[in-house]
């Protein structure tokens, strides 16, 4: 057991259940359709940053720290396609027939994990932090990688749920567009706190 294995998942719990783009669309997402329709987000999410730990700790991290600008150019292009989505979220219609579609795309959300600043940034944090070379390598770095893929997979369920039990309370068309607008005004604030 990694010596240090209760302030990794500590800090794990912080980062994955606090608001981030991932927990606002997740609870959009189950808002407006539902636990099935948002699985593939839950999949993408979970699958797709449990992967970047993943190459992270098996190298990946060491091209971060000789080329320093990549991670720029991965959080500018992370911004620019959350301020889409928070577009998307704000201006999106609340007839059925939108109830009816995916909202979320597997892949997208997968590689979107990629570009997240708030998941990258963490996730080098804790690759830097806590893996290290020597005889433990494997052993710590597995540890690593599966709290990963346990933390997010249920604070992006949970978020899903949050979202769905909101859902109780729309009662018409207007509460539903008020709500967009909120994970949108949301996903955009989340935007700044990359930057502070």
């Amino acid at each position: 057991m990694h010596p240090e294995i209760l302030s990794i998942a500590l800090f794990w719990f912080v980062t994955a259940y606090t608001p981030g783009p991932n927990n606002v669309v997740a609870s959009y997402s189950g808002f407006n359709f539902g636990i099935i329709k948002t699985i593939p987000h839950i999949l993408g999410v979970t699958l797709g940053f449990t992967s970047l730990v993943l190459f992270l700790s098996i190298g990946l991290i060491n091209i971060f720290k000789l080329f320093p600008l990549i991670q720029v150019i991965m959080r500018y292009l992370g911004t620019l396609f959350l301020i889409y989505l928070a577009y998307k979220i704000a201006f999106s219609e609340t007839t059925s027939e939108t109830k009816k579609e995916n909202p979320v795309k597997f892949i997208e959300t997968f590689f979107f994990q990629y570009l997240n600043p708030k998941g990258v940034t963490v996730a080098i944090i804790v690759v830097s932090t806590y893996v290290e070379l020597g005889e433990n390598y494997i052993k710590y770095a597995t540890q690593i990688v599966i709290l990963a893929f346990l933390f997010s997979v249920t604070s992006i369920t949970l978020w899903t749920f949050v979202g769905k039990f909101l859902r109780k309370f729309a009662t018409n068309d207007k509460f539903i567009k008020q709500f967009n607008y909120v994970m949108s005004v949301l996903l955009l604030l989340s935007i700044i706190t990359f930057y502070i």
